[in-house]
């Protein structure tokens, strides 16, 4: 337990350092940590996930940043498709689930990566301006509503849902990609909204579970769950003092490495 305690404090350090995108560690700390298959750990990680997503949500809408409209259709359609992520995580092998997690932390890995040799600036300026469906007024300073918006923030929610039913991942990997590539929200309300919409998710996804018989060992969930929340609190703090390419590459090493040990727990002992 005191390992995935450890890990749980690093995981929470790093959703601290990157923003939305850490929590997707969260599964592997328990797996490696406490020896549970992805079924049982998923549900606890998505706890975890979803309690820290919380606190940096409520930064967030204190400082205005927060798109809440989108988030909550976001969530709407994502919480539905926990479900259908829950029932595939049961019905296929563990084996399986650990691939598919290290290839999804490889996809992180490598597009982290491919950001950082482009720059900020240039990775906006490299998606076409067709793929930008939700724009924002500039008389108001709002989402415009139309069918696009709406069925594109839908479709990134079902998405997130369906991953986080699926790994128990909170899916900031899925929602500031694809924020950033539908809408000309600013980088830093595509953050807050993706927390926002990650606490959301993760909440409907942790009563999902529990509703189909999902039962939480109470005494780690809790220690885990206070673990990442101390982490991110750590993480938020240290965030000014760190250069932020620098604390990006160790991420997407550290992404890089997790999914190595995952496809080597897959081929050693993941059946």
């Amino acid at each position: 337990m005191l390992t995935s305690l450890f890990l749980g404090a690093l995981v929470g350090l790093v959703l601290g350092l990157t923003g939305a995108g850490g929590g997707i560690l969260a599964a592997p700390a328990l797996v490696f940590g406490t020896g549970w298959p992805m079924q049982q750990a998923a549900p606890v990680a998505l706890m975890a996930v979803a309690g820290a997503a919380c606190l940096g949500a409520a930064h967030g809408l204190r400082r205005g940043l927060v798109r809440y409209k989108a988030a909550v259709l976001m969530a709407l359609a994502g919480v539905p498709a926990t479900g259908l992520g829950l029932a595939a995580a049961h019905r296929l092998p563990q084996r399986l689930l650990l691939v598919l997690f290290a290839a999804t932390l490889l996809f992180v890995a490598a597009r982290q990566l491919a950001g950082l040799r482009r720059g900020v600036a240039a990775a906006a300026a490299h998606e076409p301006e067709r793929w930008r469906v939700c724009r924002l007024d500039p008389a108001t300073g709002r989402l415009r509503w139309t069918l696009g918006t709406g069925l594109a923030l839908a479709g990134v929610g079902a998405l997130t849902g369906f991953l986080s039913g699926l790994l128990g991942v909170g899916g900031g990997f899925v929602v500031v990609p694809m924020l950033k590539r539908f809408t000309d929200i600013s980088p830093h309300g595509i953050v807050a909204t993706s927390l926002l919409v990650i606490a959301l998710v993760g909440t409907g996804g942790v009563v999902t579970a529990f509703a189909h018989g999902a039962r939480f060992p109470l005494a780690v969930t809790a220690a885990f769950l206070a673990v990442v929340v101390c982490g991110m609190v750590a993480g938020r703090a240290l965030m000014p003092r760190l250069a932020p390419r620098r604390v990006h590459q160790v991420f997407a090493v550290v992404v890089a490495l997790t999914a190595a040990g995952l496809l080597a727990k897959a081929v050693l002992g993941g059946a």
